[in-house]
């Protein structure tokens, strides 16, 4: 087994980030192995979406690494690993609920087998694909974001508050994706406030402290 096998599909090493020179988090040190999830918690301020933003590499850390399976995380690598659901959902609202997805599939790639149409029935968005995502609710773009998850070939998810605007059959749903995506190898990192709403799987616990 080489190394680059055996170690985990996640791992940072020092991070740390900070926003006009104060501290956000950090040095934080932890790893993620495949078929794991990782829960975040903290309150606002605490830094839980920053992180999941500089692990995805739309921030730059201020010190630190990530490695992404024992492998330095450049660029294109990060891309054909990780997959990033954020509080937006990366939606066009000019856009219906299929052109969204077909989008999206054209620039991260697409699940091999898996069918947008199946992704929305899994999601409960059947019947939606020529909605314009301007007129969907909260709840709605959510289970749209967790449909691209879902064709998406990442291994890694990053979750940033997956069960906001959702309902107790969408945050059911969220467990059941996670589930399914664990048991194929993948592995998530999953933000919360609290441990109300968690993934009924193997989880390791990072807890970020409050902003000074």
């Amino acid at each position: 087994m080489t190394a680059a096998a055996s170690a985990p599909l996640l791992a940072a090493h020092g991070l740390a980030f900070a926003r006009n020179e104060e501290p956000v988090f950090g040095p934080l040190d932890f790893a993620v192995e495949a078929g794991e999830a990782l829960l975040v918690q903290g309150g606002n301020g605490s830094g839980k979406t920053t992180l999941l933003r500089v692990l995805a590499g739309l921030l730059r850390a201020d010190a630190g690494r990530i490695e992404i399976e024992g492998r330095p995380a450049a660029a294109d690598l990060r891309a054909r690993a990780i997959a990033y659901l954020g509080h937006l959902g990366a939606l066009k609202g000019e856009l219906s609920v299929l052109e969204n997805l077909e989008f999206l599939g054209g620039l991260h790639g697409r699940r091999p087998g898996q069918s947008i149409e199946r992704a929305l029935a899994i999601v409960g968005m059947a019947g939606y694909e020529d909605a314009p995502a301007r007129q969907l609710s909260a709840g709605q773009k959510k289970r749209v974001g967790l449909a691209r998850m879902w064709l998406a070939p990442a291994p890694l998810w990053l979750l940033d508050e997956p069960y906001a605007n959702l309902d107790l059959d969408g945050i059911n749903l969220v467990n059941r994706m996670i589930t399914a995506h664990l048991r194929e190898g993948g592995a998530t990192l999953v933000t919360t406030h609290g441990a109300y709403a968690a993934p009924p799987v193997r989880t390791r616990m990072l807890e970020l402290g409050a902003a000074a």
